[in-house]
């Protein structure tokens, strides 16, 4: 994700000597080199000295081993953003100091071809060219939404940051049954994606709700019609709903552990 971001920034007019990064492995930095990145270095203690935002695009697991460097010495107009799934603003600024302004953002992997959709929250220390400038970094690889309160991150999680999941799921699904109905593997992937493709922008474009441009495909007594009876006989809303839920569910667990 932080590669993603990194060219999505350059790719938006940001220079290279704009941007710092640190990464503990040589071989990323070389990567990175290679953009034109010159502030560079293993260790980011002294790296975000002076800097407008800092992006810890960490695991989870390590985002505390990543900040404590950091801690209490930043400059006063420094906010992080952070892109770790469930660590709650309270741990963050435990982590980096208590005054610090703090973004979370979940992002999604479509986020690596330019098509990501981002959900942003900020806390109340956040001034408003730091929110701009947070939005500017999401913005880069995609789309980007504010959410006024945090506990609608795990709704986020949920419904896109997990996303790309469900709809991978259906494209294997779709598929498979192509080829099992006889269409060579490479045929029934190609029209699958593209079909997905399609109808995700007809529904983006569209001044139709989704309901409508369903309706506008299924003619009573038709094919689409038998398809959709068999969703509705497998209770397909329900199976999505339950999914969307329980990742939901599993977001709010985590971010209760981490709190």
């Amino acid at each position: 994700m932080a590669s993603a971001m990194i060219n999505g920034l350059l790719t938006t007019g940001f220079s290279p000597l704009q941007l710092r990064a640190a990464d503990p492995s040589e071989e990323a930095l070389e990567g990175l080199r290679a953009l034109g990145i010159q502030h560079l270095n293993t260790s980011s203690e002294h790296l975000c000295d002076g800097a407008d935002l800092i992006v810890a695009a960490v695991k989870p697991q390590i985002m505390s081993e990543a900040l404590s460097p950091l801690k209490n010495r930043l400059s006063e107009g420094t906010a992080l953003l952070s892109i770790a799934a469930g660590i709650p603003v309270r741990s963050l600024q435990r982590y980096i100091g208590d005054s610090t302004p703090v973004i979370r953002c979940m992002p999604n992997t479509p986020a690596m071809v330019g098509k990501g959709a981002s959900a942003l929250y900020a806390s109340t220390q956040v001034t408003t060219t730091q929110r701009a400038l947070a939005e500017a970094v999401t913005d880069s690889v995609g789309m980007t939404v504010w959410v006024a309160e945090e506990a609608l991150l795990d709704a986020v999680t949920a419904v896109s940051g997990s996303g790309p999941a469900y709809f991978f799921s259906l494209i294997e699904a779709v598929s498979q049954t192509g080829v099992e109905l006889g269409l060579e593997p490479e045929t029934a992937l190609a029209l699958t994606l593209q079909t997905a493709i399609g109808a995700a922008e007809l529904a983006q474009h569209s001044d139709m709700p989704v309901a409508k441009l369903r309706e506008n495909v299924t003619s009573p007594g038709g094919t689409t019609e038998q398809a959709l009876l068999a969703l509705k006989d497998g209770h397909f809303d329900a199976v999505v709903s339950e999914a969307v839920r329980r990742c939901a569910e599993r977001a709010k667990t985590l971010g209760e552990e981490f709190g």
